[in-house]
């Protein structure tokens, strides 16, 4: 039976989450990236932050007891907002859709935002499986596009 559960975040899931994160596809769906994905430098920097940083909530996604993923919630244009990112080889089978499910049955925090640049059609609907209302539109320079991109802003009451 496969299974999707949350645990906090571990030092020993960031060369996982590396590894995920240097995939471009990947990249591509998520738009809005690091300016190098392989930069281990940058990425070790970015998560010691994340992970020293109490007001950021964020947890480890574990499908079929491996980590398949990450999701956080944080402050970002003075609204808190969520996000997630799911290893590629995990997608298509609902592991997002549980894994933010769950994790927003323990943040009690209303309305919460997200953001999706809008071709990435799989997130919306994630989002939207989950509560989520396209409330908005933006712009914004996609680093794993290297150009601007729109996206949509979602927001859950």
């Amino acid at each position: 039976m496969e299974n999707v559960m949350l645990r906090d975040v571990i030092v020993d899931d960031l060369p996982i989450f590396f590894e995920q994160q240097k995939d471009m596809t990947a990249n591509f769906m998520a738009a809005f990236t690091t300016k190098d994905p392989a930069d281990k430098v940058a990425f070790k920097a970015h998560w010691e932050k994340i992970l020293n940083n109490e007001a950021i909530i964020k947890k480890t996604v574990i499908f079929n007891e491996k980590v398949a993923g990450h999701v956080s919630s944080f402050e970002q244009f003075g609204e808190r907002e969520v996000s997630y990112w799911i290893g590629r080889e995990y997608w298509g089978r609902g592991v997002a859709t549980k894994a933010l499910s769950q994790f927003l049955d323990c943040i009690t925090i209303r309305p919460l935002y997200a953001r999706a640049v809008k071709d990435n059609i799989a997130s919306i609907r994630v989002l939207e499986k989950c509560g989520f209302e396209i409330k908005g539109e933006d712009k914004g320079y996609s680093n794993a596009r290297a150009e601007e991109v729109e996206e949509y802003i979602l927001k859950l009451s």
